[in-house]
C-alpha cells in the first residue's frame, strides 16, 4: 500500500533497520530473506535521499538523518498497531491480553498483589507479566516494551508520557523482635550508631536513602549490607542488632508475619508518592483504561491514596 509515493510496508523494515543497525539482523526480526531486507534498505535511500546505515568500522551506524527518524517512526506503527488492534467493546470477563507492568518489589507487596487477587475473578484471561525496574527502564518504555510502569513520581517527571498519581506512604523502620540495643523509639544519634541493611536499586554508589540522607545530616549512614530489593531487608535483620528503613506499608506487611518489631524514624521524611505512566498511543486502549481504573480501586481500598 502506497501513501503518498511512499510504500507503507517500508515502514516496518525502517523501524528494524533503525534499530538493529544491521542488515542481516533486521531480516532475522522479520523472518525475511537478507537479500529482501537490503532491497529494502535501497528503496529507503532512494526515497530518503540518504544513506541511513553507514558505515564505521566493521559496523554500521544511523547517519544524521536516521537518527531523527528512530523515534517518529517507531511511535507511528505504535498507534498502528493499536489502532488496528482496538474493538469497540471490551468484556474483562472474555478479554485474553497479556500486559506488561514494571514496578518495584515494594510496589508488588502493597499493591499488585492485591490488584492479581482481584484479576483472578474479574479478568482471569488479563495476564500481567511484571518486571522489576531495570537501568533501561525508560529506553525500554520508549521503545513500547512496557505498558504501565509504577514509580515514584520524581523519577517519571523525565518522560512527557500521561501520568496519574496511585498512593503515597510514610516511612518506618524495622529491627528484630529481639533486638537489646533498640527499645520502643531511639534517637537520631542511636540510629547513627546502628549498622543499617539499605536498598541500592542502581549501579550508583549512593543507596535510596542516602541521596536525601546524606545532605541533610552531613554524613552517610553505617551501612553495613545493601540489597538490590526492599523484600530482602528483613532476612538480613532477624537475629541481629541492624535496623532497616523502608516504606511504612511494607514494613507493616513484614511485621505481620516476620519476628520484627516497627519503630518510628527517629527525623522527618518526606512520603514517596508512586504514580504510574503509559505510553500515549495506549491513552484509550480499553484494556490499559480498566486495567488503570482497577490500580486506582486497589489503591484507595488499601493505602492512603493521594489526594
Amino acid at each position: 500500500m502506497r501513501f503518498d509515493r511512499f510504500d507503507l510496508n517500508l515502514l516496518v523494515a525502517l523501524d528494524a533497520l533503525l534499530e538493529e543497525k544491521n542488515v542481516t539482523r533486521a531480516s532475522k526480526r522479520l523472518h525475511i530473506g537478507q537479500s529482501a531486507m537490503s532491497g529494502s534498505l535501497s528503496r529507503l535511500r532512494e526515497h530518503f535521499g540518504d544513506e541511513l546505515l553507514v558505515p564505521m568500522g566493521r559496523n554500521m551506524v544511523l547517519s544524521a538523518f536516521a537518527q531523527n527518524l528512530v523515534e517518529p517512526v517507531h511511535q507511528t506503527l505504535l498507534y498502528a498497531r493499536t489502532t488496528i488492534s482496538r474493538k469497540f467493546e471490551f468484556d474483562p470477563l472474555t478479554v485474553k491480553r497479556r500486559i506488561q507492568v514494571t514496578a518495584s518489589d515494594y510496589v508488588s507487596t502493597v499493591l499488585l498483589a492485591n490488584v492479581i487477587q482481584k484479576l483472578a475473578i474479574l479478568a482471569p484471561g488479563l495476564i500481567l507479566d511484571i518486571r522489576s525496574p531495570m537501568q533501561d527502564v525508560f529506553e525500554r518504555f520508549d521503545r513500547g516494551n512496557i505498558d504501565l510502569l509504577i514509580m515514584p513520581e520524581q523519577y517519571l517527571m523525565q518522560t512527557d508520557n500521561p501520568r496519574t498519581h496511585l498512593f503515597k506512604d510514610t516511612h518506618a523502620c524495622i529491627v528484630w523482635s529481639e533486638n537489646s540495643l533498640v527499645q520502643d523509639s531511639f534517637t537520631v544519634e542511636q540510629y547513627m550508631t546502628l549498622g543499617h541493611v539499605t536498598v541500592n536499586l542502581s549501579d550508583e554508589r549512593n543507596t535510596l536513602y542516602e541521596e536525601w540522607f546524606t545532605p541533610r545530616y552531613g554524613k552517610q549512614r553505617k551501612i553495613e549490607l545493601s540489597v538490590d530489593n526492599f523484600g530482602l531487608v528483613p532476612l538480613f535483620i532477624i537475629g541481629t542488632q541492624r535496623v532497616g528503613t523502608l516504606h511504612r506499608k511494607q514494613a507493616e506487611h513484614f511485621a505481620r508475619y516476620l519476628p520484627l518489631r516497627l519503630l518510628d524514624t527517629p527525623f522527618e521524611m518526606p512520603p514517596v508518592v508512586e504514580a504510574m505512566t503509559w505510553p500515549e498511543h495506549l491513552t484509550y486502549d480499553p484494556a490499559i483504561l480498566w486495567l488503570k481504573d482497577l490500580l486506582i480501586k486497589c489503591a484507595n481500598e488499601k493505602i492512603e491514596i493521594f489526594s
